[in-house]
Order: structure tokens, then sequence, then C-alpha cells
């Protein structure tokens, strides 16, 4: 069954639901005939040290969830930043990748060949605005003149825009500096730049170094930057009910992940430079389970997703409003 290519949506719910009919909606390769146990590959970046998908590769319980729909999991490159994913989807390099919808948008203003099929609510105390205690920097307003490290088209750069249009701030009043995240930190701690608009990945490290501090999060900056799991779209063309398998895992464990936060915190080693430790470790704790959990996307959630497209058109981070609605898979008419 090929998916159709989502959604002006709810009206292209019941379109979808109906081809569902028509077609009886078997597998993929319809009668091609009755598979091996595991004869699709599906390739995704290697989680690291953290999250569902790094318990779910140790315990094997992610194996046997795609054994189900007769597929199995490649590891391939490591979990980083969406916009290099999305070029290795485009390329069919990568089938499955995680990032939010603020890279997502920067990436759709391409030639996507990837389409979005969950969503997690914005985080509200993970990301936000990085400062060192002692920059004399406490508000919003402080960083007039200021350098502040973001990643360009991504969280970081939307970050500092909301802030700084929330407050009323024309954004040529705060230099940007476009910076790799794992390359910022030590930029930061050596002043070459005032600040960082960051999420938790990176942001933990440094509140958990008791030298830096949040000047506003998520919540206080009024962020819609969702996290999406997004799909090579000839992959979900293909392997709906692989695609389908993959949110019903990523959903559950979301949600045991968010009871139980310290079960999928060092999954791997609890030492080295992967290991998240002592006080980064409880603030980690803090802010998975306070976070959302792996949802299909809604209506809300699109419309959301409409207002973040309009703000970086505006913001002339894109040349035009990117249209995202064409390129949401609705998981829960996957069979």
């Amino acid at each position: 069954m090929r998916i159709p290519k989502p959604l002006p949506v709810l009206a292209a719910l019941s379109a979808l639901a109906a081809l569902a009919a028509v077609t009886g909606c078997g597998t993929s390769e319809a009668d091609s005939g009755p598979r091996t146990a595991a004869d699709i590959t599906v390739r995704i970046p290697d989680p690291g040290n953290s999250g569902v998908l790094a318990l779910g590769k140790k315990d094997g319980s992610l194996d046997r969830a795609l054994a189900k729909v007769h597929a199995k999991v490649e590891w391939a490159g490591s979990a980083g930043p969406f916009a290099p994913a999305a070029q290795a989807m485009n390329a069919g390099q990568l089938d499955i990748a995680t990032g939010s919808i603020t890279s997502g948008i920067t990436s759709l203003a391409q030639t996507p060949g990837f389409a979005f099929f969950t969503a997690t609510a914005p985080d509200p105390v993970g990301e936000g605005i990085l400062v060192e205690k002692d920059s004399g920097i406490d508000r919003i307003e402080d960083l007039v003149g200021k350098k502040v490290a973001v990643n360009q088209g991504g969280t970081g750069e939307y970050l500092l825009l909301k802030a700084l249009a929330d407050h009323h701030i024309p954004a040529d009043k705060v230099e940007r500096v476009y910076l790799r995240p794992d390359q910022t930190a030590a930029v930061l701690n050596t002043g070459k730049v005032d600040a960082w608009a960051v999420w938790s990945t990176y942001a933990v490290a440094e509140l958990g170094s008791g030298k830096a501090k949040f000047i506003a999060d998520g919540k206080e900056i009024g962020s819609d930057n969702y996290s999406l799991n997004a799909v090579r779209t000839a992959f979900a063309d293909q392997h709906p009910e692989v695609v389908k398998a993959l949110y019903t895992y990523l959903h559950d464990g979301s949600v045991k992940e968010k009871k139980n936060p310290r079960a999928y915190l060092n999954v791997t080693t609890d030492a080295g430079p992967q290991a998240v430790t002592g006080e980064a470790a409880r603030i980690q704790t803090r802010f998975t389970a306070q976070g959302g959990t792996v949802e299909p996307i809604t209506r809300a959630d699109l419309e959301r997703f409409d207002d973040v497209a309009r703000f970086y058109a505006d913001q002339k981070v894109t040349r035009t409003k990117v249209d995202v609605a064409p390129h949401v898979i609705d998981v829960e008419k996957l069979s």
C-alpha cells in the first residue's frame, strides 16, 4: 500500500481509511509471497547511551518488536543533528531519524525525501538560553549587544529569535554565532560567546557543572519546538507496517521512560564521556520526567507546526513559509 502524501489533514485521513478498505491494506509488497523471518532492514542512527532506543538495543526488545513485522534494525552512524540525517534520508542512506520541528522545517525547505510520523510535545524545562552564572546576564533583555551561539536553522536559532520577539527586541540587536552544538560548550566556557540557545542533549552537562544557568527555559520562551520522528518517504510507502510498529514501540517506551527515567539513563555504560553522572544525572532525570511522550501527529500539532513555519518565514530563516502538512503521516491509519 502506498501511503497518500499526507495531510491537509483530517480530510486526508478519511481518504486514507477509504483507500485502506479498497486495497485490503496488506503488506507493502502486496502478494509478493511469504517473507523470511527478517527480510526488511530499517536503518536507524545508533542511539548511544540513553533513551528508549538505547535500552531497546541492549535488551533486545526492539529486535523482538521489529521481528513481528519481519524487520530488523541496522544501526547506521550515530544520532546527532537532524539536518545531516535528513540529507542521509534524502540520499537513501537512512530510514529513520529524530529531530525538532525547527530543523525539520529548514530541511523541508530543500527537496525532502522524508515525512514525520510522531510528535513529542515541546520540552518545557530542558531547552532554553544558557549563560554562565557569573556572566552578569540574568534576563533576555541583557542579551542586547551580546553574542549568542545557535545552530543555524534549528532549535537554537528558533529559541533565541522567539525569546527576542516575545520581549520586543529586534533580532539584529543580538549577534547570532552559528556553531555546531557539539563544539559550542568550549566556546561558551572560554568567553568567546556570551550565551547559548540550546536543548537538553547539550545543556545537561553545562547545568550539571554548577557553572551555568538558564535565563529562560522553553516554557518561559513559549516554545513550540516539538521533537519529531521522521521516516524516509520511500520506506514508509513500501513498509507501512514497520513504521506503525516503530511508532508503537517508541510510544510505549516513552511512557515507561517518563515514569522511570533512571532506567533509560547510562544504558550501556555509567563511566566515560558518554555517561551522565552526578548532578547532571539528577537534572536529566528531572527533565525527562517533565517531558512529553511520543504520540501521533494531530490537527492541533499541525497548527503549531504552521505557527513555527510562519515565524521562520517572518524572521527570514526560510525564504518562504514552508508547508509541513504534506510531509506528515497519520501513523494511526497505517497497517
